[in-house]
């Protein structure tokens, strides 16, 4: 039901003043051309009939708080309330972006050290704040990578290397650098191969990036021999940050070689996200890059912070003001509350019930790779279509009527029919038993009734639509019919 279907004329939640306190009619405080010409065809409705609605539409969508969401790559865990408890405190959620800095010494203390600890976790020198998602957290490395070689007057550098099993995001963030792709293939282990990767090195090639462990779940063995190649070409290496839930604490990608690295705070240092935002996508780098990091940066001197922009070299502004600050706030929160072992136990956990996951569900679909992965696994859907006539889609529409989030379908794109499935550490034994007991049901009942499942969700709001088309002409908002 739409909120207009719920008014009846003459209902009001809230009404403003005719006046305000200086006895002025509204309409005087507003130029002539910001005035409605016509009365806004609004729905009236009380307040008990307004909060109702909403909340309708709350209970009717999914979220880590209602539910299992085993999303792979996008790492759903749970968001610890102190964290949303700390970002609202009013000295956080009451700043403006224009105060004075001798006024913001509070906020920018909690950044600055902030940027200290990712650089403790992930092995970097320095680090900005401002990028506001992990996509743009890849683009502002990118264009780190293109002003080094730019410095060094190197300028026969044009291409990029990304493995067949990236992130969507990593060649359309080369690209928007204006470099050209250059696609490494992965062997028979899931992992990139170093004869294949060898073949690519050339004097033309500015970086490569990589994901550890990949996307497939699967830690790249040879990552210290990549680096050492590449290296030696002159090529630096960028290290997407998205998979980091498996690793920290355990080991630092600036240990492994890599020049650039990139986070998603939202992912990794728990902040609840979906749906476009909020995020935040930090970059790190080796100290030969640092000037290169963009400004403004956060400095301390004699007790005082300040924001500056004396730095030359600088790729420049990567968005207005600093970045997404509820998110730094609850990073902040999460990384203090959780401590180093905290952290390192919570990577531990995180491989510990992907590995568990995965054991229980390889008996009913094949393994994507076969061995130990890491935080998340893939899963060879052929099978589904081989033997239980039906697709990874069809599947994945069914769970949504069990009440859990279908893991990530078709990604990557090396594996048939792929089911990439991350159970992050915040899950109990017991979620992960269930989820796989619901699966071997599904799959039972496209013996009993295959129909049912190819034809589901039947539980939730919206049937199954046509996708390609719903992108195409994608609707955003309901509009009202006219009455006849």
């Amino acid at each position: 039901m739409t909120i207009f279907e719920r008014s009846s004329d003459g209902r009001s939640a809230y009404t403003l003043p005719d006046e305000d306190s200086h006895g002025f009619a509204l309409e005087d405080c507003l130029p002539e051309h910001l005035l409605r010409k016509d009365k806004a065809d609004l729905p009236e409705c009380s307040e008990l009939d307004v909060v109702r609605h909403f909340t309708e539409l709350a209970e009717k969508n999914h979220s880590v708080d209602k539910g299992f969401y085993p999303l792979g790559s996008c790492t759903m865990k749970y968001n610890p309330k102190l964290n949303e408890k700390t970002s609202s405190l009013e000295g956080f959620a009451y700043l403006h972006p224009y105060q004075p800095t001798s006024t913001l010494q509070g906020s920018l203390e909690l950044m600055f050290r902030l940027e200290k600890l990712l650089c403790e976790i992930t092995g970097m020198d320095s680090y900005s704040l401002q990028p506001a998602a992990g996509a743009h957290g890849e683009l502002a490395g990118m264009l780190i990578v293109k002003k080094h070689f730019e410095k060094l007057n190197d300028t026969g550098r044009t291409r990029v290397i990304v493995p067949d099993s990236a992130h969507g995001t990593n060649p359309a963030s080369a690209v928007m650098a204006g470099y050209e792709i250059v696609e490494v293939e992965s062997s028979s282990e899931g992992i990139v191969d170093l004869d294949g990767l060898d073949d690519l090195l050339k004097e033309d090639v500015a970086a490569i990036m990589l994901t550890n462990p990949n996307t497939l779940g699967l830690f790249e063995k040879h990552i210290c021999e990549i680096a050492r190649r590449a290296h030696e070409k002159g090529i630096l290496l960028y290290y997407d940050g998205a998979n980091l839930n498996a690793i920290m604490g355990k080991i630092k990608p600036g240990e492994m070689g890599f020049d650039i690295v990139h986070l998603n705070l939202h992912k990794t240092f728990s902040t609840p996200h979906g749906m476009g935002g909020p995020g935040s996508g930090p970059v790190g780098v080796k100290e030969s890059l640092a000037d290169l990091l963009p400004v403004p940066r956060i400095v301390e001197g004699d007790g005082e912070y300040t924001l500056s922009e004396d730095y030359p070299d600088t790729i420049g502004r990567m968005r207005s003001f600093y970045g997404n600050f509820g998110v730094l706030v609850r990073a902040y929160t999460y990384i203090s509350l959780m401590g180093s072992q905290g952290l390192r136990l919570a990577s531990e956990m995180a491989v510990l019930n992907a590995n568990y996951l995965k054991s229980l569900l390889s008996k009913m679909i094949p393994e994507g790779y076969p061995g130990i992965c890491k935080h998340e696994f893939v899963l060879d859907g052929g099978k589904l279509v081989t033997d239980y006539k039906i697709k990874t889609l069809d599947l994945a529409k069914r769970l949504l009527d069990y009440g859990v989030h279908p893991p990530t379908i078709y990604f990557p794109l090396i594996v048939n029919e792929a089911l990439m499935i991350e159970p992050p550490e915040t899950e109990s034994k017991e979620t992960l038993d269930g989820y796989s007991e619901i699966v071997k049901k599904i799959l039972q009942e496209t013996k009993d009734d295959p129909e049912m499942v190819k034809s589901a969700p039947h539980t939730v709001g919206t049937r199954r639509l046509n996708e390609a088309l719903a992108s195409r002409q994608l609707k955003t908002r309901w509009k009202k019919e006219k009455a006849t």
